[in-house]
């Protein structure tokens, strides 16, 4: 199949920080673990005694070191397999970090990471440039297992209601413009989109059996352009002018925060997660906000309180702006924010879940910006952290986050989340 890179401006490539290397359990194949295995390592006199591979459950990961990086990792901040063998030695997840393939019918869309920092900085070259290697990644996933969601349907707007592959895509294109829009600040780009979101909940799709009703195509795209018009009228235009989220929706989406920002494994595990006791009180002071904010991550900075994280930002630098922009709308032209790569989430919720990330990642910069960083360092260090778990945390994918989610929609806190962490 085609493989298509997003419209949107976003370069990337490997500046050797390491930092994957030192951050992931890496699952490997059968086939992988073999191939490895006959490459010799064992010969290695820093080798000896080492495993290269590690069980859990059903399944085997590379194994790690102590510092968390990959027993491959050379002192050069290079895998020592590429640099003996070649890039195809890797497994296959290695080789194909921070990129993501999300297959959309009778195409391949290209996603990229932001948790790589090198793609957070929009540092190397442009993805059209590396189409080569994407396509190669796709041609080896078409041939294995991946060859059965190829032809998965499309995923529901909501409930049953489903629309055509091209119809999805002609909705994460008005997203997408929308977000890109520079004469609104970047929240009420969000909050105009949620409007939307809202509204379209309740149309019908499937026509009730009279084909001239049916949303779809040109009047799908028709709908859109009225229910943008709509937005711009009935959103404020200012963040202040939006009512403050409520008690509770606040404490959901402190909860909410702790999953997002939390790290579990690698170099960056946070001191708050070295065990079930610690991760359940963590749990509780960011359901209470009172204290300090746990350091679930090992970026977060010590002691500082939850209030850090309601104090005004200020506007975006165009910086910052820039990078929310390309981080959403990437997210958005991939499709990676809706089924399959996001928990199965329909279009809609995967918008809201998506629309969630703003105010989470601002809430995080405020917190980072207290603990002496910079604004834009705190912007960047948090979309990566959000970023880092969105699609990936399984956790983010239990009934119990999905209820949350839908809690903090219906009840309107949403949009007052993505408009109070805007200021």
């Amino acid at each position: 199949m085609q493989v298509r890179s997003l419209t949107v401006l976003q370069n990337w490539d490997c500046h050797t920080c390491g930092d994957c290397c030192r951050s992931y359990a890496v699952p490997v194949t059968a086939e992988e673990r073999e191939r490895i295995e006959g490459q010799g390592w064992e010969k290695l006199p820093d080798f000896q005694g080492v495993p290269f591979f590690v069980p859990r459950g059903d399944e085997y990961y590379l194994n790690n070191r102590a510092d968390g990086g990959c027993v491959f990792l050379g002192a050069d901040n290079l895998c020592r397999i590429h640099g003996q063998f070649g890039s195809a030695a890797k497994p296959l997840a290695c080789r194909i970090y921070p990129f993501l393939l999300v297959p959309a019918g009778d195409h391949w869309n290209v996603g990229v990471r932001m948790a790589c920092p090198s793609a957070a900085e929009n540092k190397g070259r442009p993805l059209t440039d590396q189409l080569a290697d994407a396509r190669e990644y796709a041609a080896f996933f078409e041939a294995t297992a991946a060859k059965g969601a190829l032809e998965a349907p499309p995923p529901p707007l909501y409930g049953s209601n489903v629309v055509p592959w091209g119809d999805v895509t002609r909705i994460a294109a008005a997203v997408s413009k929308l977000l890109a829009n520079p004469a609104d600040p970047f929240e009420r780009r969000w909050r105009k989109v949620l409007f939307i979101v809202g509204m379209l909940r309740k149309a019908t799709f499937d026509g009730g059996g009279d084909t001239k009703k049916v949303v779809t195509g040109g009047r799908l795209s028709e709908m859109l352009h009225v229910m943008g018009e709509a937005a711009e009228d009935e959103e404020p235009k200012a963040a202040g002018d939006v009512k403050r989220p409520g008690w509770a929706g606040r404490t959901v989406f402190r909860q909410l925060v702790a999953v997002f920002s939390r790290k579990d494994h690698g170099m960056e595990k946070g001191t708050a997660q070295r065990g079930a006791v610690s991760r359940f009180w963590s749990a509780v002071r960011f359901a209470g906000g009172r204290g300090s904010v746990p350091k679930v991550h090992a970026v977060l900075p010590d002691a500082v309180p939850f209030a850090a994280g309601e104090v005004p930002l200020g506007a975006p630098t165009a910086a910052a702006t820039a990078l929310l922009t390309r981080w959403h709308r990437g997210k958005v032209e991939s499709l990676q924010f809706c089924g399959a790569p996001n928990f199965g989430l329909s279009v809609w919720e995967g918008l809201e879940s998506l629309a969630l990330t703003f105010p989470v990642a601002m809430w995080l910069a405020r917190v980072l910006i207290a603990g002496g960083r910079t604004p834009d360092d705190a912007v960047t260090r948090a979309v990566r952290m959000v970023d880092d778990n969105f699609g990936f945390n399984p956790l983010l994918g239990s009934a119990r986050q999905k209820f949350a989610l839908r809690l903090l929609a219906n009840r309107g806190d949403l949009p007052r989340l993505v408009a109070w962490y805007g200021r």
